[in-house]
């Protein structure tokens, strides 16, 4: 089992940059599919970025297309989101997911497929 913490979330003006961090625990991450997911007060968790297993593969969700890059850190077990230009409408609270299926160069952008998730950290973009 895998245990996922986030971290880096906070307050930023418009404009601004955010990284947060996905530290993993209790096995490796390096052979799982990860994304980033967000959920909104009031809506529905949505996919924002994802990485295949290789590395090699990324997927983003067009309204983040541009602005923010999912990437791994295999040897500190870890995940990160780079987040730039940051807009009113990205505020929410962000988690992050291991697929421990998927394929070598594949990460699906649904969050049906993924099987850990953390806790969440808040992002609160002030206009």
């Amino acid at each position: 089992q895998v245990q996922l913490v986030e971290s880096g979330g906070g307050l930023v003006q418009a404009g601004g940059s955010l990284r947060l961090s996905c530290a993993a625990s209790g096995r490796s991450i390096s052979n799982d599919a990860m994304a980033w997911f967000r959920q909104a007060p009031g809506k529905e968790r949505e996919f924002v970025a994802s990485l295949s297993q290789s590395g090699g593969s990324t997927y983003y969700a067009d309204s983040v297309k541009g602005r923010f890059t999912i990437s791994r850190d295999n040897a500190k077990n870890t995940v990160y989101l780079q987040m730039n230009s940051l807009k009113p409408e990205d505020t929410a609270d962000y988690y992050c997911a291991a697929d421990l299926v998927g394929g070598y160069n594949y990460a699906a952008p649904d969050k049906s497929a993924y099987d850990y998730w953390g806790q969440g950290t808040q992002v609160t973009v002030s206009s």
